[in-house]
């Protein structure tokens, strides 16, 4: 058994003539620019990128007063378009009155029982009306929409 353990075993040793040298001298970066061209360069691209940046202010700033004068120009319509949509709500709002209170006796619309709301204002006087009493006949997602407006914006 001793026999079996007698293997001759061979050692590492370095290759004939050792290894190759490690190395360890600094290897400067390939210089495709001087300085003084990389400054030119620099003031080249600056120059015409501050150009490229006047010609697209121009151009917005054309942009925007055209988007304003457009603004401007549509404006007095949707202030009229507006003013017809709130009328005709108070003109559904009074018809939804009438039809829901049809059977009440003594009832007049725009009226408590007979009685003006507002005594001291002429007749003919359009008084706001209040956001619930504006939107009591309406679709109750409608108004929750336009009531809770300042969450979704």
């Amino acid at each position: 058994m001793a026999e079996a353990c007698q293997v001759a075993r061979k050692q590492d040793l370095p290759p004939p003539g050792g290894y190759k040298p490690i190395p360890y001298k600094r290897l400067p970066a390939k210089q495709l620019f001087s300085g003084y061209t990389m400054f030119a360069g620099f003031l080249g691209i600056t120059a015409v990128s501050s150009y490229l940046y006047y010609l697209t202010s121009k151009k917005i700033t054309k942009q925007e007063i055209e988007m304003r004068s457009a603004k401007m120009a549509i404006y007095p319509m949707l202030l009229a378009e507006r003013d017809r949509e709130f009328l005709k709500q108070l003109r559904k709002n009074r018809d939804a009155e009438a039809e829901l209170m049809r059977d009440v006796p003594g009832w007049e619309v725009g009226t408590y029982y007979g009685e003006r709301v507002y005594k001291n204002l002429p007749p003919d006087t359009l008084v706001q009306p209040i956001f619930h009493e504006y939107y009591a006949h309406c679709n109750p997602t409608d108004w929750f929409q336009r009531a809770y407006i300042k969450l979704r914006s």
